[in-house]
């Protein structure tokens, strides 16, 4: 019998809080959970990050509903895994907001991810049968974007590559709040699976440089001040780096995949281990880590045969 993922165990129903950061700025968290980002104009309202299911979606609408009347015209995806976009159809009078290199990885391997992150996550995707198929950008922009959402500019921006090639964030310069995606951690495990290691700190430098007051990260709590979000930033950096620098040493040492996971298992669980999905994301990070260090720049495509094997070799 297959070795079930760490993520299959986590069936707890997580407390959601929808709270204010700044004026018309909200997020909405869930104790780990994929976050979700809430900006409010004079003449609509901005999403940053869809959800995984309409039913999930509709939560985040009933929030918005709860503070505003105004239609939401734009989500905004921060990449392109199903956990952040398949619920963009609760919000139907949106347009959908991707980067190009976020638009060409939904076509290029969306479909597999879809399969592969419903396996994994079973209690994020319950009611998945309401989901009709991948979602597709409306918008599509190189480098950065404005939005005006009426009396208030948001920028959409892709800093670089790092957790996916196609990372995108929501800069508000006036009031300093920046939505970062799975760039940022907060006390939750970075997943990696589909990473750019040896780019992703020298993507933090530049979110880092906007030195924000306020910090929505991927997982976890708001970061509340200048101080708490650059530790947040600078923790996500270290957690990679030491990732690298261990499948680097290993790898040199000629270890295959197995011994390379267990190798890097003994230095990181003590300082990690208590992180947020530490547990399911370790065999598919040390995978992509194995990889780069092997001279694979660009990541394989996760399938849910790929999923299987990778964690029966290294769980099983």
């Amino acid at each position: 019998m297959p070795t079930p993922f760490a993520s299959s165990a986590d069936i707890n129903a997580k407390t959601v809080t929808f709270e204010a950061i700044a004026e018309g700025i909200y997020a909405f968290t869930a104790e780990g959970d994929p976050n979700t980002g809430v900006v409010v104009g004079e003449k609509s309202v901005l999403v940053f990050d869809a959800q995984a299911t309409p039913g999930l979606a509709e939560n985040v609408l009933s929030a918005i509903r709860d503070i505003t009347s105004l239609p939401v015209h734009y989500v905004v995806l921060s990449h392109y895994h199903a956990v952040r976009t398949l619920g963009a159809s609760a919000f139907s009078k949106a347009r959908v907001v991707a980067s190009l290199a976020t638009d060409q990885l939904i076509s290029e391997r969306g479909a597999q991810d879809m399969e592969s992150e419903l396996r994994r996550f079973p209690r994020l995707f319950q009611g998945a049968e309401r989901i009709s198929g991948l979602t597709y950008p409306d918008i599509l922009f190189e480098e950065s974007l404005k939005i005006d959402l009426g009396g208030r500019r948001v920028e959409v921006i892709h800093p670089g590559a790092g957790h996916t090639g196609g990372d995108t964030i929501l800069w508000i310069p006036d009031e300093r709040v920046l939505f970062a995606g799975d760039l940022v951690e907060n006390g939750a495990t970075p997943y990696c699976g589909d990473a750019y290691l040896h780019q992703w700190p020298v993507t933090l430098s530049t979110l880092a440089d906007l030195d924000p007051e306020r910090l929505v990260p991927g997982r976890g709590g708001v970061l509340k001040s200048s101080e708490s979000a650059q530790l947040a930033i600078e923790s996500t950096r270290r957690y990679v780096s030491r990732l690298m620098f261990y499948a680097t040493e290993a790898v040199d040492q000629k270890m295959g995949l197995s011994a390379v996971y267990r190798y890097i298992r003994k230095k990181m669980d003590q300082d990690y281990g208590d992180w947020v999905i530490y547990e399911h994301c370790m065999p598919f990070n040390v995978s992509r880590a194995f990889d780069e260090v092997s001279e694979i720049p660009y990541p394989e495509i996760w399938t849910y045969e790929r999923d299987q094997k990778m964690w029966e070799l290294l769980e099983g």
